[in-house]
């Protein structure tokens, strides 16, 4: 019983040496005589070129990530950032650039509607007039509510400065 016990512990240690060496490896960068780079695992017997020896350890090829750290005038305890309706320089400037996309994106949607929001009512002889789609409305209709949103949202952050 006690040669098995023993032979177990020699065998596991014996596999735990042999393991440990594994973790390093050799490659070796080929540089023919035209410049041309290969990468080989094993060393070439015949090789009319420089061989440079690479050792590669996968233990170095680990990335430590900084740690969060939430910013000074975030609430306690909360270990996040501050929302956009908090009142700061930051959020203030973002809401006023929200407020400017919005309002650029409902004039180009006015002032360049495609030939899909436009449909051409009336006869061809007596004249035709374009009238708006339904689908365009509604998003010309989303478009200024967007603003509205938006310049509601910069009115309470500057109110709260």
């Amino acid at each position: 019983m006690r040669s098995r016990r023993e032979a177990s512990l020699l065998f596991a240690t014996l596999a735990l040496l042999f393991a440990v060496p594994a973790v390093a490896q050799t490659l070796y960068k080929l540089i023919d005589k035209n410049g041309k780079v290969t990468y080989s695992e094993t060393r070439p017997k015949e090789f009319e070129g420089q061989v440079i020896p690479l050792d590669i350890d996968p233990s170095r090829n680990t990335a430590t990530m900084p740690k969060y750290t939430p910013p000074a005038n975030a609430p306690k305890g909360s270990g996040q950032p501050l929302p956009p309706s908090a009142p700061n320089r930051d959020a203030i400037a973002y809401a006023r650039e929200r407020v400017d996309s919005a309002r650029k994106a409902l004039a180009d949607a006015k002032e360049n509607p495609g030939e899909s929001d436009m449909r051409h009512m009336g006869t061809a002889g007596g004249g035709t007039r374009p009238v708006p789609t339904p689908e365009y409305e509604k998003r010309l209709e989303r478009l200024q509510e967007d603003v509205r949103k938006a310049e509601e949202h910069l009115a309470k952050l500057e109110q709260s400065r």
